[in-house]
């Protein structure tokens, strides 16, 4: 599901990058920090962090080769690095980094509360992660699983991603980094709009397969799928251009070690 770079930057990359400067930005990091990036992906946010934080040093890392090829392709800047590696067993030492963070990843991984044991672990000051609110806030997602349940109910009632990942949400998120061992834990929110420029721009990217709405897409029969399209088509808001405004909202959780 986690493979095609290109295909994930159509579907959420470009969205994911606007989250991620805004992240960064509210950290508000003095420079020279050495930084770890935990599911780093196609390297949005060790981009964000480069160009906003002034950082000594980025690694990220990532269980997909797919996106570190892309990562590696897309971030050239010296400072940042890329490797190989699980959020549940990272390959360094204890208090290494200055930052660690992690963007719209701790959903996904089995075990987040290792996960976030580990970024502890690893950290010597200032953690923070992000995830989409997939239960409302996170608009293209949300109308996508929406309209699928109205046509597809049984299966669309295991698949929907704001049922699945109850992590998403405030109280869970900041249960998962006091019970990891931070201290000040404060849990906010990120909220960007995102404007298509007409219904295929929205559309095309979930057929990328790139993503659990994607994944479960690439499933279904062509009529199922041509009406799911439809349905969509007829109850997305639609300006004169034709453009469609949607908004998504990450909630953010921030602690020390």
């Amino acid at each position: 599901m986690w493979q095609a770079g290109d295909a994930y930057e159509a579907y959420i990359g470009r969205w994911s990058r606007r989250v991620a400067a805004t992240f960064v930005r509210q950290l508000d990091v003095p420079a020279s920090r050495r930084w770890l990036d935990v599911g780093c992906g196609t390297g949005a946010l060790t981009s964000a962090v480069l160009a906003a934080a002034d950082p000594a040093e980025v690694v990220g890392v990532d269980p997909s080769e797919g996106f570190l090829k892309t990562a590696r392709e897309s971030v050239t800047d010296p400072r940042a690095s890329f490797s190989l590696a699980d959020a549940r067993e990272l390959p360094f030492p204890d208090d290494d980094f200055d930052v660690v963070v992690s963007g719209l990843v701790l959903n996904f991984v089995p075990d987040p509360a290792k996960a976030a044991s580990e970024i502890a672990r690893v950290t010597r000051g200032l953690a923070a992660a992000y995830v989409w609110d997939l239960a409302e806030g996170m608009e293209l997602i949300r109308r996508f699983w929406d309209a699928a349940a109205e046509l597809d109910p049984a299966k669309v009632a295991e698949l929907d991603e704001g049922r699945r990942f109850t992590l998403c949400r405030p109280e869970p998120l900041g249960r998962l980094w006091t019970e990891a061992g931070f201290s000040g834990v404060s849990v906010g929110e990120v909220k960007i709009p995102t404007v298509f420029t007409g219904f295929d721009d929205y559309w095309q990217p979930f057929l990328g397969a790139q993503g659990p709405a994607p994944a479960y897409l690439a499933t279904v029969p062509e009529p199922r799928r041509d009406q799911i399209r439809e349905l969509l088509r007829s109850r997305l808001p639609t300006n004169p251009d034709g453009s469609i405004p949607l908004t998504a909202r990450a909630w953010v959780v921030s602690g020390t070690a």
